[in-house]
């Protein structure tokens, strides 16, 4: 065998002793809730017989919609319209593939700032500006309640990756409380267990934790909390903030950044 899973559970218990982790271990992890975790994912891990933790964006299961980057995404490369002037005055054209990137990563570097209802009002202004808006029907592709019991019932783990999926380190003190704490009241309310894990979101500015998240998230009753920081997680490293190797759209790719992981290169 390659790599020896394990589950989350089992690693911050090595984490916090100071004990070595057994060699090449790995703990899987998805972040967000998209249906296909439960719909391809749950399979093919219960066939393996390896644990995951799944992170769930709570405001997106409650509410039957996708995560504001990938709403953001759809608007700017879908809209039919030739230019967009963003809250800043700046008029971006739109038929340039370049230009409309940078518009979008640009819309998103304000939007990470913002949590809850003021979050929700921003997209919902770029969405009609830009004359797009994806249908009821795409809340499918979120996993609901009944998909998480069920992740449970088959020996997964279920934590948080907040409510509305914001950057954690550039939010007010109160707003980062309240996406840490809410989230895991609503998650520990509808399923009825504890939710000891927590996963930062990274979806735009640098960094996406800071020293006061990782306080937030320890008053908050989390046991653990993992970026999106490249690199391995050590024994005696701090349970709020560890690392992780990044995924690849490919098998290769994947066992690619593990042997480098493994090897002590950073890619």
């Amino acid at each position: 065998m390659d790599f020896r899973t394990i589950s989350l559970d089992e690693a911050i218990q090595y984490v916090n002793s100071g004990d070595d982790l057994p060699k090449r271990s790995v703990v899987v992890t998805f972040d967000d809730g998209y249906a296909d975790n439960y719909e391809v994912a749950m399979p093919v891990l219960n066939q393996a017989g390896v644990p995951a933790t799944f992170y769930v964006t709570v405001d997106c299961v409650e509410n039957r919609r996708l995560p504001w980057p990938s709403r953001l995404r759809f608007a700017f490369r879908h809209t039919r319209l030739s230019e967009w002037k963003d809250a800043c005055g700046k008029t971006w054209t739109l038929n340039c593939s370049v230009e409309r990137e940078e518009a979008f990563l640009s819309s998103c570097d304000v939007c990470c700032q913002l949590s809850g209802t003021t979050q929700e009002i921003f997209v919902r202004r770029v969405e009609q500006e830009l004359e797009t808006n994806i249908s009821f029907e795409q809340g499918s592709l979120m996993m609901s309640y009944e998909h998480l019991r069920a992740l449970q019932r088959h020996g997964h783990t279920i934590g948080s990756h907040t409510m509305t999926h914001p950057n954690m380190a550039y939010l007010k003190e109160d707003e980062a409380g309240r996406e840490l704490t809410e989230s895991k009241r609503r998650l520990e309310l509808n399923l009825e267990a504890p939710i000891r894990h927590f996963s930062y979101p990274c979806p735009a500015l640098s960094p996406h934790w800071s020293a006061q998240t990782v306080e937030q998230s320890r008053v908050a009753g989390y046991e653990t909390g993992v970026t999106t920081d490249n690199g391995l997680t050590r024994s005696g490293d701090n349970p709020f903030c560890l690392k992780r190797v990044r995924p690849t759209k490919t098998l290769e790719g994947l066992r690619w950044n593990l042997e480098n992981a493994f090897a002590g290169r950073v890619v």
